[in-house]
Parts: C-alpha cells; structure tokens; sequence
C-alpha cells in the first residue's frame, strides 16, 4: 500500500521563499530574527508546516514586506488580511489629509508633493504647480503621475537643463522599488516612461559632465528664463498600520543654491 504525499497546508511557502531570495537572507538568518528555527522555515517554505499567524507577520517584518504583501503573506496562509486600506477621502483619514495639507502649505514657497506607490499625485502644493505652469492640458487630466509629468516630451523633461543625468536618477529609483515591492502596476508605469523619446532631437545630455558644485545630484530646471536647481528629500511615514498610509511618500524638494531660494521668495506676496 503506497502513502500519498502530505497536502501542502498553505500556499505561504513560495512567496515567503521569494522575499527571503529576494532580501537574501538564509533560512538560518531569518529563523533567528524571527524567533523560530531554521527546520520549522524550511517545513513552511516546503508546504509541509503551516505557521502560526503571528510567526508570519514577524517573518515578514524581518524581512521588511511591504503592508500590503503582508497582507498577502497572511492570506496565503490561511488568516485573514491585518491591515486595511482606507481610501483616502474616508472620513477616518480627516487627520492624515489636514496634516498633509499643512505639511505642504508650511513648505511653501518651495515645491512639495504626495504620491502613491505608483507615483499617482495624492496632494501638491503651489510651488508644484508653479513648476508645471504651461504644461499641456492632455498632461494635467487628473489623475496625475509624477513620473509622467516629469519625463514626458512634452511634460517638464524639456525644462530639466540636466535631463539625462535626472532622467537616469528616476529611473533607477523605480528599479529599486520595482525590486523591492513586486509591483506590476509600478512595472508598467516604468516600462510608459522608459519608453518616452528623448525630449529634444538633439537631446545629448550637453552640460551634464560639467563639475556640479552641489551636495546630491540637483535637479536643474528652467523657468519663466530662470534656472532653478533643487535636490529631492522623499519622506515616508513610520510603522503604518494601513495599506494606503504605507504606500504614501512625500517629495519636498530643497532649493539648492542661494539663486534659487531668491527667485522663488520673490514670487511670495
């Protein structure tokens, strides 16, 4: 008489096996941050055990999941989902919109913004919109994506006097996450704006091996004839317990030589 194999228990294994690959981590290593052992991980990956709920999620915070894999981790193996995701515009979220909101008013005259995962704008303020002044209509139906905005060949990309260098420094960042988080929604935006042809037919990258007296790498752009240099500082909040707080980051961006602090005082009345 043969013995059928067991049944796998969860569909856990697999993915936990994924993050773990993908932060390159041992089962030894993460059995030890988690508080488990290296035996019981390899059980659990190989479908042969299934593990406790609070196991899962201290796997996953070892691992630094995103809250909303997390979520998936915890369906996978048979619990129900730990964190929400409140729309936005929820009554619930009143407090997180009016600190935004303040957050990006008190930055003023400087440019600041809010985006989603996938870098779809959530709140900006008036130094942003100040920066797309002019731009096409077809750009500015909402809803808006940063990334767009900013490397379209018609959006901010013909304004951006270092664009090559700019352009190499977005796209890398969306690698990174893409790497991180498995966002196929974030993959498809990258892949959009990969695609954009250069804004310029002469588009050469002139100047950008020029020496660059800055502390980061700026982001130079035109307007109204003036050049304004800022560098990014992206923010994201600490510990969230909802899947849209996690997926929120704010943008400031610092104005990077006395040039610019000046011009854009100017325009404060």
């Amino acid at each position: 008489m043969t013995t059928a194999p067991p049944a796998r228990l969860s569909g856990i294994g697999p993915l936990l096996r994924e993050w773990r690959e993908r932060r390159r981590v041992s089962q030894l290593e993460l059995a030890l941050r988690a508080g488990s052992s290296a035996r019981h991980l390899s059980f659990v990956e190989t479908g042969r055990s299934r593990p406790g709920e609070n196991l899962v999620l201290r796997l996953a915070e070892q691992l630094d999941v995103p809250v909303r894999e997390r979520n998936a981790l915890l369906l996978a193996a048979g619990y129900a989902p730990r964190f929400a995701e409140t729309p936005l515009d929820d009554p619930s979220m009143g407090a997180l919109r009016e600190g935004l909101d303040r957050l990006l008013r008190g930055y003023e005259p400087y440019p600041a913004l809010v985006v989603d995962a996938t870098y779809t704008v959530v709140a900006a303020n008036q130094g942003i919109a100040m920066l797309m002044a002019g731009l096409p209509e077809s750009l500015l139906v909402p809803p808006l994506n940063a990334m767009r905005l900013t490397l379209h060949p018609e959006g901010l990309a013909p304004r951006i006097r270092n664009l090559r260098a700019w352009r190499g420094h977005l796209l890398a960042q969306m690698e990174r996450q893409i790497a991180l988080d498995r966002s196929e929604a974030l993959r498809a935006v990258y892949e959009e704006v990969k695609a954009y042809p250069p804004a310029h037919e002469d588009d050469d990258g002139a100047g950008e091996d020029e020496p660059v007296p800055y502390f980061a790498l700026p982001m130079v752009i035109e307007h109204d004839g003036q050049v304004l240099s800022f560098v990014s500082s992206i923010s994201t909040f600490n510990t969230p317990m909802d899947v849209t707080v996690a997926e929120l980051a704010i943008e400031t961006f610092l104005p990077a030589d006395p040039a610019t602090v000046e011009y854009l005082r100017s325009l404060t009345p």
